[in-house]
Parts: structure tokens; sequence; C-alpha cells
């Protein structure tokens, strides 16, 4: 691939250099940067800190976007690297500095060779971590003004060999939710608890039932787990009896009916429970994210550039427990994400030694050009 050091120095910049969700003003910016040398036919403002870059071809045809993501985590970075994350308890440790580098090569070559029909769209998306940033992207006036007939998406998947495809049709990612769980009850001095009301054995029964309902998995068709986010109970103050607790869930499911089925029985628990203990309850939500579903003709589409490029092809057979906010693009469009293999001693996702590895970008970026070459030239 033509000019591949200056992908991975981008991806080396943009590293030492991550924002937060929502906040990623001078990532964008140094994409704009980079992609206006390849001159693109067209620069679109989407969602804030989104771009989306637009090369047209002559005859009317389709549109085909491929995905990439803005944002880092707030996550410390542990790290020797001479282009470690410069800006302290913010770094790039899921790989979307790497995934944005991947669309830069791609814009390299579809430089090289302009579509001859239809469009291609490269599109960097602020906000996957933690505000469905992809939500933002779908519902706004210049995501509907493309009309993509089909979208594209990679993660780098560490624990498996490098340039390895991991394809799905169907549910490619778990749902979830984050659930919020607010008890109130009533203070009293710490030597007479008996006078007041603490949460606390509440808390304590909320986390049994949980892990009792989990347990069941007869009753529900696929897999469906809770995980334990956060407790906060009470002060630091050794003379009170709590009042107030807070508990932070995540719900995840494969498959939609076991979500909407795990909400409702774990919402059931906590109403059962807090009154028992005559204590007032509050459920809120957040973060959430339907299944990522994989369109077959899309699937078909990455297994034969990847076909063409003699790479391992593993067609994994349950969905990944973590969830995507690119759901929200294949809720309204044709589309697909795949995994790429990171390397197999490469730490995980989200550990502070992480880093893309530099070293699977030239292959990947020819598995979303074969897609591009095969339909739009």
């Amino acid at each position: 691939m033509a000019d591949i050091q200056d992908v991975i120095n981008l991806r080396r910049t943009l590293h030492r250099y991550p924002e937060l969700s929502n906040q990623e003003f001078e990532t964008s910016r140094r994409i704009s940067t980079f992609m206006h040398k390849l001159s693109p036919d067209r620069e679109i403002a989407i969602s804030d800190t989104g771009k989306a870059f637009v090369f047209d071809g002559s005859e009317a045809g389709e549109t085909i976007v491929f995905r990439a993501e803005l944002d880092a985590l707030p996550i410390q970075q542990k790290s020797t690297l001479a282009y470690r994350s410069s800006i302290d308890g913010v770094a790039h440790l899921c790989g979307h500095d790497g995934h944005m580098a991947i669309l830069a090569g791609l814009g390299q070559q579809i430089a090289e060779n302009p579509p001859k029909r239809g469009k291609v769209v490269l599109l960097f998306q602020p906000a996957e971590e933690t505000y469905l940033g992809a939500k933002d992207v779908t519902e706004s006036a210049e995501f509907h003004a493309l009309e993509a007939d089909y979208i594209f998406a990679l993660h780098n998947i560490p624990g498996e060999p490098k340039n390895k495809l991991l394809l799905k049709t169907g549910n490619f990612t778990a749902a979830s939710a984050g659930m919020t769980i607010k008890l109130e009850g009533i203070t009293s001095h710490a030597a007479e608890p008996e006078k007041g009301n603490s949460p606390a054995t509440a808390v304590s029964g909320i986390m049994s039932a949980f892990n009792e309902l989990i347990a069941d998995s007869g009753q529900f068709s696929d897999t469906t787990f809770i995980t334990l986010v956060y407790i906060r109970l009470g002060e630091k103050s050794f003379g009170v009896s709590p009042d107030i607790a807070e508990m932070g869930f995540t719900l995840r499911a494969f498959q939609n009916d076991d979500m909407n089925l795990l909400t409702q029985k774990a919402e059931r628990i906590v109403e059962l429970i807090a009154r028992q203990k005559e204590l007032s309850f509050e459920i809120s939500y957040s973060e959430i994210y339907p299944p990522t579903i994989n369109d077959p003709k899309c699937i078909e589409m990455i297994e034969k550039s990847a076909h063409n490029l003699n790479l391992e092809i593993e067609q994994i057979e349950k969905p990944f427990r973590w969830s995507e906010d690119f759901a929200y693009f294949t809720a309204t469009n044709r589309g697909a994400q795949f995994g790429f293999g990171a390397g197999e001693n490469q730490p995980p996702l989200h550990s502070p030694e992480y880093d893309f590895p530099d070293d699977t970008i030239e292959l990947a970026v020819d598995v979303f050009y074969g897609i591009y070459e095969e339909r739009l030239c």
C-alpha cells in the first residue's frame, strides 16, 4: 500500500493525543488534515465532532459507507512507548486510533482509484465508548442524506492471530443496558439501627437474587448475564446507619427477547425486595445498546474480499459478549461488522498496556478496499 508509513505515523499521533467521547475536536481536525490531501469530493460534519468524507463516481450506483470511531477511554495508560498518551487518565486502549488509521489508509487507496459509479463514504464517528455516538449519527439529517446502501466496520480482537477474520451472520454482539437502582430508607444512629431502615440488607438481597436469576438459564433462549458495576451505600461516618444506596449493573443478552425478559425479571426483583424492606426505589437506564445484526449479503462481501487475500476466516458460533453502538447502523441499514485478529499475545481491550498493532493496518485496509473495488470500480 502506498504511503503506509504516513498512515502509521497518523495512528501514533492519534494515540499520543487521545480525546474522550464528544470531545474529539483535535482528533477530528487531524483526520481532516490527512484526508484533505486525498482530495475527497466532499467533507461533511456530522454530530459535532464527526466527519464523513465522500468520493463520488461519475455514474449512478450504490453508496458504501466504512466507519471508524474517534474517541478514547478514561483510563490511565501504562506504557513506555515513545508515542504513549500525553493526556493523564485518557488513552486509546480499544484500538480506535488503529481503526481510524485503517480508514485513512483506505482513503489513500480510493484516491488512487476513485469510484466509477456510486459513491464511497469514510465515516469517522464520535462517542462510541460512552455516549452512543452512532445513535446520534444515524438520527442526523446529514447521515440520512447519504442514503447508504451498505455500511461496514471492523473491530480488532486481541487474543486472535493477526489478520484473522471473525465473521458471523445475524447477531454479532450482545445487547446491553446500564441499570441504576436507587434505594431510600431512614437514617438512624449506628448504635440503634433498629430505629432506622437501612437499605443494606436489600442491597445484599438484590445481588443474591440477580445471581439466582442468571443461574436459572433455562428460562432464556440464549446467553444472558448481569454484571455488578458499583455500589454506593451510606457515608464514611461511623455513627450513622445509612438511608440511601445506589447500585449499578450491566444487563446483557445475545437475543432481544431475552434482553426484554431479563430486564422485566430484574425490575420485578428490585420491586419485590424494596417493598418487603419498606424502601422507596427508583430504576433508570443508560448506555442502551441493541445487538449488532450482520446482514448476510454484507458478510458475503467481506468473506469474498478476505478469500481473495488468502486470509484466515473463522465463522464464530456465538456473538461477542461486549456491545457496540454500530448496532444503531445495522438497525436501519444493511451492514456488517467483523472481528480482525490483533495478535495472540496482545493485551486485552481496555487494558492499560494495550496498543494497536501497526502491522495489521495494511491487510485490514485491503479487506475494505476489496469490498469497495468489487462494488464501485
